[in-house]
Protein backbone atom coordinates (compact mmCIF):
# COMPACT_ATOMS: atom_id res chain seq x y z
CA UNK A 1 0.00 0.00 0.00
CA UNK A 2 1.12 3.55 -0.75
CA UNK A 3 -0.11 6.95 0.43
CA UNK A 4 0.04 9.98 -1.85
CA UNK A 5 -0.67 13.67 -1.32
CA UNK A 6 -1.95 15.24 -4.53
CA UNK A 7 -2.60 18.94 -5.19
CA UNK A 8 -4.36 19.74 -8.45
CA UNK A 9 -5.07 23.38 -9.36
CA UNK A 10 -7.03 24.34 -12.49
CA UNK A 11 -6.96 28.06 -13.28
CA UNK A 12 -8.90 29.89 -15.99
CA UNK A 13 -7.99 33.49 -16.76
CA UNK A 14 -10.30 35.67 -18.88
CA UNK A 15 -9.19 38.77 -20.80
CA UNK A 16 -12.42 40.55 -19.84
CA UNK A 17 -14.92 39.89 -17.05
CA UNK A 18 -17.34 37.06 -17.78
CA UNK A 19 -20.65 36.16 -16.16
CA UNK A 20 -22.94 33.17 -15.64
CA UNK A 21 -20.14 30.62 -15.62
CA UNK A 22 -21.62 27.12 -15.34
CA UNK A 23 -19.21 24.24 -14.74
CA UNK A 24 -19.03 20.48 -14.33
CA UNK A 25 -16.02 19.02 -12.50
CA UNK A 26 -14.73 15.45 -12.26
CA UNK A 27 -11.95 15.96 -9.76
CA UNK A 28 -13.27 13.57 -7.12
CA UNK A 29 -11.35 10.29 -6.71
CA UNK A 30 -13.17 7.25 -8.05
CA UNK A 31 -14.73 4.98 -5.43
CA UNK A 32 -13.22 1.50 -5.69
CA UNK A 33 -11.62 -1.22 -3.59
CA UNK A 34 -8.26 -0.30 -5.11
CA UNK A 35 -7.97 3.09 -3.42
CA UNK A 36 -8.96 4.56 -0.07
CA UNK A 37 -9.73 8.28 0.24
CA UNK A 38 -8.15 9.54 3.48
CA UNK A 39 -8.96 13.24 2.97
CA UNK A 40 -10.21 15.40 0.13
CA UNK A 41 -10.58 19.20 0.27
CA UNK A 42 -12.01 21.15 -2.66
CA UNK A 43 -11.96 24.93 -3.02
CA UNK A 44 -13.51 26.96 -5.86
CA UNK A 45 -13.33 30.70 -6.56
CA UNK A 46 -16.26 32.75 -5.16
CA UNK A 47 -17.22 29.75 -2.97
CA UNK A 48 -20.26 28.56 -4.98
CA UNK A 49 -22.57 25.80 -3.79
CA UNK A 50 -21.52 22.53 -5.45
CA UNK A 51 -24.13 19.89 -6.22
CA UNK A 52 -22.63 16.41 -6.43
CA UNK A 53 -24.16 13.52 -8.35
CA UNK A 54 -23.09 10.29 -10.07
CA UNK A 55 -23.02 10.17 -13.85
CA UNK A 56 -23.77 7.27 -16.21
CA UNK A 57 -20.27 5.82 -15.73
CA UNK A 58 -20.36 5.97 -11.93
CA UNK A 59 -18.15 9.05 -11.58
CA UNK A 60 -18.81 11.66 -8.90
CA UNK A 61 -19.49 14.96 -10.64
CA UNK A 62 -19.70 18.44 -9.13
CA UNK A 63 -21.95 21.08 -10.69
CA UNK A 64 -21.69 24.77 -9.81
CA UNK A 65 -22.30 28.23 -11.27
CA UNK A 66 -20.82 31.69 -10.70
CA UNK A 67 -23.26 34.39 -11.76
CA UNK A 68 -21.36 37.58 -10.85
CA UNK A 69 -18.66 39.05 -13.16
CA UNK A 70 -15.21 37.52 -12.70
CA UNK A 71 -11.88 37.45 -14.53
CA UNK A 72 -10.56 34.26 -12.97
CA UNK A 73 -11.80 30.81 -12.00
CA UNK A 74 -9.63 28.63 -9.76
CA UNK A 75 -10.47 25.06 -8.75
CA UNK A 76 -8.10 23.61 -6.15
CA UNK A 77 -8.19 19.97 -5.07
CA UNK A 78 -6.11 18.63 -2.17
CA UNK A 79 -6.21 14.86 -1.91
CA UNK A 80 -4.68 12.37 0.50
CA UNK A 81 -5.19 8.84 -0.80
CA UNK A 82 -3.99 5.31 -0.14
CA UNK A 83 -3.74 2.85 -3.03
CA UNK A 84 -4.28 -0.84 -2.33
CA UNK A 85 -4.18 -2.28 -5.86
CA UNK A 86 -2.25 -5.45 -6.59
CA UNK A 87 0.81 -4.90 -8.78
CA UNK A 88 -0.22 -7.43 -11.42
CA UNK A 89 -3.25 -8.78 -13.27
CA UNK A 90 -4.12 -12.44 -12.86
CA UNK A 91 -6.65 -13.26 -15.60
CA UNK A 92 -8.55 -16.52 -15.64
CA UNK A 93 -7.10 -19.20 -17.95
CA UNK A 94 -10.37 -19.34 -19.91
CA UNK A 95 -10.55 -15.60 -20.65
CA UNK A 96 -10.67 -16.00 -24.44
CA UNK A 97 -12.93 -14.37 -27.03
CA UNK A 98 -15.55 -17.10 -26.74
CA UNK A 99 -16.00 -16.45 -23.02
CA UNK A 100 -15.82 -12.70 -23.64
CA UNK A 101 -18.76 -12.76 -26.05
CA UNK A 102 -20.79 -14.77 -23.54
CA UNK A 103 -20.19 -12.14 -20.83
CA UNK A 104 -20.77 -9.12 -23.06
CA UNK A 105 -23.91 -10.08 -24.95
CA UNK A 106 -26.32 -9.32 -22.06
CA UNK A 107 -24.56 -6.21 -20.69
CA UNK A 108 -25.60 -3.02 -22.53
CA UNK A 109 -22.78 -0.90 -21.11
CA UNK A 110 -20.14 -3.43 -22.13
CA UNK A 111 -21.70 -3.62 -25.61
CA UNK A 112 -21.50 0.18 -25.87
CA UNK A 113 -17.81 0.05 -24.96
CA UNK A 114 -17.03 -2.33 -27.86
CA UNK A 115 -17.97 0.22 -30.56
CA UNK A 116 -14.95 1.93 -32.18
CA UNK A 117 -15.03 5.51 -33.46
CA UNK A 118 -15.57 6.20 -37.16
CA UNK A 119 -12.15 7.25 -38.43
CA UNK A 120 -10.53 7.65 -41.84
CA UNK A 121 -7.49 5.46 -41.17
CA UNK A 122 -9.35 2.46 -39.80
CA UNK A 123 -7.45 0.16 -42.20
CA UNK A 124 -4.28 0.87 -40.20
CA UNK A 125 -6.09 -0.11 -37.01
CA UNK A 126 -7.28 -3.36 -38.60
CA UNK A 127 -3.72 -4.25 -39.59
CA UNK A 128 -2.66 -3.94 -35.96
CA UNK A 129 -5.62 -6.08 -34.90
CA UNK A 130 -4.83 -8.74 -37.50
CA UNK A 131 -1.30 -9.05 -36.15
CA UNK A 132 -2.49 -10.00 -32.65
CA UNK A 133 -6.02 -11.39 -33.01
CA UNK A 134 -6.63 -15.06 -32.29
CA UNK A 135 -10.00 -16.23 -31.00
CA UNK A 136 -8.33 -18.84 -28.79
CA UNK A 137 -5.89 -16.37 -27.18
CA UNK A 138 -6.30 -15.16 -23.61
CA UNK A 139 -7.91 -11.69 -23.72
CA UNK A 140 -5.32 -10.32 -21.31
CA UNK A 141 -2.52 -11.46 -23.65
CA UNK A 142 -4.17 -9.71 -26.61
CA UNK A 143 -4.60 -6.51 -24.61
CA UNK A 144 -0.96 -6.68 -23.53
CA UNK A 145 0.27 -7.18 -27.11
CA UNK A 146 -1.74 -4.18 -28.33
CA UNK A 147 -0.30 -2.05 -25.54
CA UNK A 148 3.19 -3.23 -26.43
CA UNK A 149 2.63 -2.33 -30.11
CA UNK A 150 1.82 1.27 -29.20
CA UNK A 151 4.80 1.53 -26.86
CA UNK A 152 7.22 0.23 -29.49
CA UNK A 153 5.87 2.09 -32.52
CA UNK A 154 4.74 5.48 -31.21
CA UNK A 155 6.95 8.19 -29.74
CA UNK A 156 6.11 9.87 -26.43
CA UNK A 157 6.39 13.57 -27.23
CA UNK A 158 4.78 16.57 -25.54
CA UNK A 159 3.49 19.59 -27.44
CA UNK A 160 2.63 17.83 -30.70
CA UNK A 161 -1.00 17.09 -29.88
CA UNK A 162 -3.83 18.83 -28.01
CA UNK A 163 -6.79 17.62 -25.96
CA UNK A 164 -8.81 17.59 -29.19
CA UNK A 165 -6.39 15.51 -31.30
CA UNK A 166 -8.13 12.67 -33.14
CA UNK A 167 -7.02 9.05 -33.59
CA UNK A 168 -6.43 9.79 -37.28
CA UNK A 169 -3.99 12.55 -36.31
CA UNK A 170 -2.23 10.31 -33.80
CA UNK A 171 -1.71 7.68 -36.50
CA UNK A 172 -0.35 10.38 -38.80
CA UNK A 173 2.05 11.84 -36.22
CA UNK A 174 3.07 8.42 -34.84
CA UNK A 175 3.56 10.25 -31.56
CA UNK A 176 1.69 11.83 -28.69
CA UNK A 177 1.15 11.71 -24.94
CA UNK A 178 -0.82 9.56 -22.50
CA UNK A 179 -4.25 10.75 -23.62
CA UNK A 180 -3.41 10.03 -27.27
CA UNK A 181 -2.09 6.55 -26.54
CA UNK A 182 -5.18 5.77 -24.46
CA UNK A 183 -7.48 6.80 -27.32
CA UNK A 184 -5.43 4.76 -29.79
CA UNK A 185 -5.55 1.65 -27.59
CA UNK A 186 -9.31 2.07 -27.16
CA UNK A 187 -9.76 2.13 -30.94
CA UNK A 188 -7.66 -1.01 -31.40
CA UNK A 189 -9.37 -3.00 -28.65
CA UNK A 190 -12.87 -1.96 -29.66
CA UNK A 191 -12.17 -2.95 -33.26
CA UNK A 192 -11.68 -6.46 -31.86
CA UNK A 193 -14.88 -6.02 -29.80
CA UNK A 194 -13.05 -6.00 -26.47
CA UNK A 195 -14.95 -3.70 -24.06
CA UNK A 196 -12.67 -0.97 -22.78
CA UNK A 197 -12.91 2.43 -21.19
CA UNK A 198 -10.82 5.57 -20.80
CA UNK A 199 -9.45 6.36 -17.33
CA UNK A 200 -8.24 9.73 -16.05
CA UNK A 201 -6.12 10.17 -12.96
CA UNK A 202 -2.53 10.51 -11.81
CA UNK A 203 0.61 8.43 -11.94
CA UNK A 204 2.53 8.89 -8.72
CA UNK A 205 6.29 8.97 -8.14
CA UNK A 206 7.82 5.68 -7.07
CA UNK A 207 11.48 6.03 -8.08
CA UNK A 208 10.85 4.09 -11.28
CA UNK A 209 11.04 6.89 -13.84
CA UNK A 210 7.70 6.23 -15.50
CA UNK A 211 6.42 8.68 -18.10
CA UNK A 212 3.86 11.14 -16.79
CA UNK A 213 4.86 10.97 -13.11
CA UNK A 214 3.62 13.87 -11.05
CA UNK A 215 1.01 14.97 -13.58
CA UNK A 216 -2.47 14.19 -14.76
CA UNK A 217 -2.42 10.87 -16.58
CA UNK A 218 -4.64 8.65 -18.72
CA UNK A 219 -4.80 4.93 -19.33
CA UNK A 220 -7.27 2.21 -20.34
CA UNK A 221 -9.30 -0.45 -18.56
CA UNK A 222 -10.19 -3.57 -20.56
CA UNK A 223 -12.83 -6.10 -19.59
CA UNK A 224 -11.25 -9.50 -18.87
CA UNK A 225 -13.69 -12.45 -18.58
CA UNK A 226 -13.66 -13.91 -15.08
CA UNK A 227 -11.60 -10.96 -13.78
CA UNK A 228 -13.40 -7.71 -14.56
CA UNK A 229 -11.84 -4.34 -15.34
CA UNK A 230 -8.06 -4.53 -15.73
CA UNK A 231 -6.10 -1.29 -16.06
CA UNK A 232 -3.29 -1.05 -18.60
CA UNK A 233 -1.04 1.94 -19.28
CA UNK A 234 0.13 2.16 -22.93
CA UNK A 235 2.34 5.17 -22.15
CA UNK A 236 4.50 2.99 -19.90
CA UNK A 237 3.63 -0.44 -21.32
CA UNK A 238 2.55 -1.85 -17.95
CA UNK A 239 -0.51 -3.17 -16.19
CA UNK A 240 -1.75 -0.51 -13.79
CA UNK A 241 -0.16 -0.74 -10.35
CA UNK A 242 -0.61 0.92 -6.97
CA UNK A 243 1.12 4.05 -8.29
CA UNK A 244 -1.96 4.90 -10.38
CA UNK A 245 -4.73 6.99 -8.78
CA UNK A 246 -8.09 6.95 -10.58
CA UNK A 247 -10.37 9.97 -10.92
CA UNK A 248 -12.94 9.08 -13.59
CA UNK A 249 -13.85 6.56 -16.29
CA UNK A 250 -15.80 6.84 -19.52
CA UNK A 251 -15.93 6.17 -23.22
CA UNK A 252 -13.19 8.73 -23.96
CA UNK A 253 -11.53 11.88 -22.64
CA UNK A 254 -14.70 13.92 -23.00
CA UNK A 255 -16.47 11.74 -20.41
CA UNK A 256 -13.61 12.26 -17.93
CA UNK A 257 -12.65 15.90 -18.46
CA UNK A 258 -11.69 17.48 -15.13
CA UNK A 259 -13.60 20.68 -15.97
CA UNK A 260 -16.31 21.42 -18.52
CA UNK A 261 -18.14 24.70 -18.64
CA UNK A 262 -19.61 27.69 -20.38
CA UNK A 263 -19.73 31.40 -19.65
CA UNK A 264 -21.22 34.59 -21.04
CA UNK A 265 -19.00 37.35 -22.34
CA UNK A 266 -16.81 38.30 -25.35
CA UNK A 267 -13.60 37.13 -23.76
CA UNK A 268 -10.79 34.75 -24.57
CA UNK A 269 -9.64 32.36 -21.89
CA UNK A 270 -6.32 30.89 -20.84
CA UNK A 271 -6.09 27.61 -18.94
CA UNK A 272 -3.28 26.73 -16.56
CA UNK A 273 -2.99 23.39 -14.74
CA UNK A 274 -0.69 22.73 -11.78
CA UNK A 275 -0.24 19.26 -10.29
CA UNK A 276 1.91 18.28 -7.33
CA UNK A 277 2.21 14.64 -6.25
CA UNK A 278 4.00 13.82 -2.99
CA UNK A 279 5.14 10.35 -1.96
CA UNK A 280 5.53 9.01 1.59
CA UNK A 281 9.30 9.51 1.61
CA UNK A 282 8.90 13.23 0.89
CA UNK A 283 9.69 13.08 -2.83
CA UNK A 284 7.44 15.50 -4.72
CA UNK A 285 6.83 15.82 -8.44
CA UNK A 286 5.37 19.07 -9.80
CA UNK A 287 4.21 20.17 -13.22
CA UNK A 288 2.56 23.32 -14.57
CA UNK A 289 1.04 23.45 -18.04
CA UNK A 290 -0.68 26.10 -20.09
CA UNK A 291 -3.32 24.21 -22.01
CA UNK A 292 -4.25 25.48 -25.45
CA UNK A 293 -7.03 23.79 -27.33
CA UNK A 294 -6.95 23.33 -31.08
CA UNK A 295 -9.88 25.66 -31.71
CA UNK A 296 -8.05 28.41 -29.83
CA UNK A 297 -4.99 27.90 -32.03
CA UNK A 298 -7.20 28.01 -35.12
CA UNK A 299 -8.91 31.20 -33.97
CA UNK A 300 -5.53 32.82 -33.30
CA UNK A 301 -4.27 31.85 -36.76
CA UNK A 302 -7.44 33.16 -38.40
CA UNK A 303 -7.14 36.46 -36.52
CA UNK A 304 -3.50 36.77 -37.54
CA UNK A 305 -4.42 36.17 -41.20
CA UNK A 306 -7.27 38.71 -40.97
CA UNK A 307 -4.96 41.34 -39.49
CA UNK A 308 -2.36 40.73 -42.20
CA UNK A 309 -5.01 41.06 -44.91
CA UNK A 310 -6.33 44.27 -43.37
CA UNK A 311 -2.83 45.70 -43.14
CA UNK A 312 -2.15 44.83 -46.78
CA UNK A 313 -5.43 46.44 -47.85
CA UNK A 314 -4.58 49.63 -45.96
CA UNK A 315 -1.17 49.79 -47.67
CA UNK A 316 -2.80 49.39 -51.09
CA UNK A 317 -5.23 52.23 -50.33
CA UNK A 318 -2.47 54.65 -49.33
Amino acid sequence: MSVFKIIHITKYHYEKPVTESVNEIRIYPYFSEEQEILQHDLMVSNYPDIQVYRDYWGNRVGLFSIIEPHEELVIESKLLIRTTRNSSVEPKPDSDFIHLKAEVQHNLQLIELTKPELITRQDEIRKICDSVFDETKCIADVVRECCDHIYRNFTYSKGITTIETTVDEILEHQSGVCQDFAHLLLQILRTMEIPCRYVSGYICPHKNGMRGEGATHAWVEAWIPGYGWAGIDPTNNIWVTNTHVKLAVGRNFSDCSVVKGTFKGPSRQELFVFVSVGYEDGVTFEETNQVQMERQKKAAREEEIARAAESQLQQQQQ
